[in-house]
């Protein structure tokens, strides 16, 4: 998490866009990365175990206990991809502020960043996806910040996004319950930026780049 009025000294961004079943997470997201210098892009579903795919595609709502192992392989993999960034640069973990200059032209292209589509739903769930771990090394725990990424649609958009998409393991009996469990963020409590998602794919996708790049370039991020 950011904390008010400090400085990042990290050289990756982890943008995590966040929100319920059917906001349009991973569309958004992988067209955001593409925007973003076509930083890598992790799908947080394709992390989710065997057991919690079946128990979904069921229509049975993840508890709490399902979804921290889960939570936690997420923070793993945006630890490892963010990690990998920096040794691709030759950016020491440890230094300060350093920044990519291939991008110089494009101000909002001078970080390095990672995007990842996760629910996020509950605060807790954000504050252990922005921490590091504390069982991992130390070069990994110096790589990034994170910014959730909200992207808010209604309930009857939601729905009907839902029904049209029977291929998915997440249906529309589930909705209920993860708005029930959705706690929005905060903005001044925690690292997030809001989008409204009711709006064209391309209108969504051209707010959330500049509200990122904005964030980041205003926060000293």
């Amino acid at each position: 998490m950011r904390v008010e009025g400090s400085f990042s000294v990290y050289p990756v961004r982890a943008i995590i866009v966040m929100g319920v079943g059917g906001c349009g997470k991973t569309t958004i997201g992988t067209r955001l990365a593409h925007l973003l210098g076509d930083a890598p892009f992790i799908d947080a579903d394709a992390l989710h175990s065997a057991e919690c795919v079946e128990k979904m595609s069921k229509g049975h709502p993840l508890t709490d206990s399902d979804r921290w192992p889960w939570l936690g392989r997420v923070r793993e993999e945006i630890e490892k991809v963010a990690n990998k960034l920096v040794k691709n640069q030759d950016i020491p973990a440890a230094e300060t502020r350093k920044i990519v200059e291939e991008h110089s032209h494009q101000p909002s292209l001078r970080y390095l960043y990672v995007v990842c589509a996760c629910s996020s739903l509950k605060r807790s769930y954000r504050e252990l996806l922005s921490r590091s771990d504390p069982d991992t090394t130390a070069d990994a725990q110096t790589t990034h910040d994170t910014v959730f990424l909200y992207i808010n649609v209604n309930k009857q958009e939601l729905a009907r996004r839902l029904v049209v998409r029977p291929d998915h393991f997440f249906g529309l009996p589930m909705l209920d319950s993860q708005l029930e469990t959705l706690e929005p963020p905060d903005a001044t409590r925690e690292a997030a930026i809001v989008v409204q998602g009711n709006n064209s794919v391309d209108d969504v996708v051209k707010d959330a780049y500049y509200k990122v790049t904005h964030y980041i370039t205003k926060n000293s991020l």
